[in-house]
């Protein structure tokens, strides 16, 4: 039976969902973005080119084209209400509705219903409105703060003392923000990822992940969206060991749980954001959609059907038996145009050089014009490698990444053993 499925999106996450979706022969794709995607388009049998967040716009679009489900892409329809619209239209959403989006919209609701709750995970918070106030307590504070605006700010917006801020830098950001922040604890330990599928009640893990927020190799330079990331064969991470992968998603778990509990359950992929420190697996965050570049690395090994695994979260009978990942490496790493994030040089050709059978490459914020690629604002393209063993991924993505031409980079060292061991290294340090 035909299954009609939107995509809201037009990044290279959104092409990863699509390529996942596309893989059924049971699937017709259908697909919303605010610019031309090639790699989605070429798999779409229709495409509206428009802001995600012009909600009347495509709740027309997926109801006039006889829409059965929506996958959305990104944070900010959800921000929007898109899952609420749509689903009172009729088409059931991978995504949370609005007030379940807050665990990723509203950064103060999220740390307030985790110490509500008492969930553990919760790192030292304090939540200000005004900018004297906030600013009072960072003068007063013996240490370091990670210092978040309280709405979106695309994956950019954190800034953390001792890292990219000195106090008075601090104190200029929070004045910046007119005082609306949630200032946390700075957590020292190893960054990790894990996402899930959750139906409402039912919650199946993906494999472990290490995104490179970072610009420059080294782990230097401002926060990007991210900048590439692996993950290992056996779906876990070395210096995450399997006490801490529990008790990560024993706490995703448990803000399931409540969130069903508080009348808000939340259906979609739930992303959590985890720093392991020396006492345990702390939360960053958590994001209510599929991460970027994340999503390119797990759904490049699912082994499943993806339109059977929406179904059956659709239908809350979502089970860890309907969900199986190859138990392969993956190395993604972004091709981004010079002066990225900064100052991105935009309209430059980009040439692409010969991909390996194991490297799939997912388009992101390009643009196509009479077969020649340009790059655009943000990041332009990735690469994925696969392999039996994380070097033999990270050569592969290696070797597309380097054929490509033009005013374009990437960060060489993600995924290699050296950076990996670093990795290890200072997690045996804290420990």
């Amino acid at each position: 039976m035909t299954m009609k499925v939107l995509v809201v999106g037009g990044g290279g996450r959104e092409h990863a969902i699509a390529c996942a979706l596309s893989r059924s022969e049971e699937v017709v794709l259908l697909s919303v973005m605010p610019k031309h995607n090639p790699g989605i388009a070429s798999l779409s049998s229709d495409v509206l080119i428009e802001k995600e967040t012009n909600i009347p716009a495509v709740v027309d679009f997926a109801v006039s084209r006889g829409a059965d489900y929506a996958v959305i892409g990104p944070e900010a329809p959800l921000e929007a209400g898109i899952v609420d619209r749509l689903e009172k239209r009729g088409i059931p959403c991978i995504g949370p509705i609005l007030k379940a989006a807050m665990l990723e919209t509203d950064k103060a609701f999220c740390r307030e219903m985790m110490h509500r709750h008492g969930i553990a995970g919760c790192p030292h918070y304090r939540t200000f409105y005004h900018a004297d106030d906030a600013i009072r307590f960072i003068r007063n504070y013996d240490g370091d703060l990670a210092i978040k605006p309280i709405g979106l700010t695309g994956g950019k917006g954190v800034r953390i003392m001792g890292e990219h801020l000195d106090r008075e830098g601090a104190v200029a950001y929070v004045r910046s923000l007119e005082g609306r922040v949630v200032l946390e604890e700075r957590l020292i330990g190893e960054e990790f990822t894990l996402q899930a599928f959750v139906d409402g009640k039912h919650i199946v893990p993906m494999p472990l992940v290490q995104d490179h927020k970072r610009a420059f190799e080294g782990d230097l330079g401002p926060n990007t969206g991210g900048m590439g990331a692996y993950s290992m064969p056996d779906h876990s991470l070395p210096f995450v060991t399997d006490s801490v992968r529990t008790q990560a998603f024993g706490i995703m778990k448990e803000v399931v749980k409540v969130m069903g509990e508080s009348g808000t359950p939340y259906r979609g992929v739930l992303y959590g954001q985890f720093m392991n420190t020396a006492r345990g697996p702390m939360v960053i965050e958590f994001n209510a959609r599929f991460g970027d570049p994340e999503a390119m690395n797990v759904l490049s090994l699912l082994e499943s059907d993806l339109s059977s695994i929406i179904t059956r979260m659709i239908s809350g009978s979502l089970s860890e038996k309907d969900v199986k990942f190859a138990r392969k490496a993956t190395v993604c790493k972004y091709i981004v145009p010079e002066g990225y994030p900064d100052a991105p040089r935009t309209g430059e050709p980009v040439v692409l050089g010969d991909n390996t059978p194991d490297t799939l490459l997912y388009y992101a914020n390009v643009e196509e014009r009479e077969g020649t690629l340009y790059t655009q604002s943000s990041r332009t393209l990735a690469f994925v490698g696969i392999g039996d063993t994380l070097d033999a991924a990270e050569h592969s993505a290696e070797s597309a990444a380097r054929s490509v031409k033009g005013r374009v980079r990437y960060r060489r060292d993600i995924g290699t053993a050296a950076l990996l061991q670093k990795r290890i290294s200072h997690m045996k340090e804290l420990r």
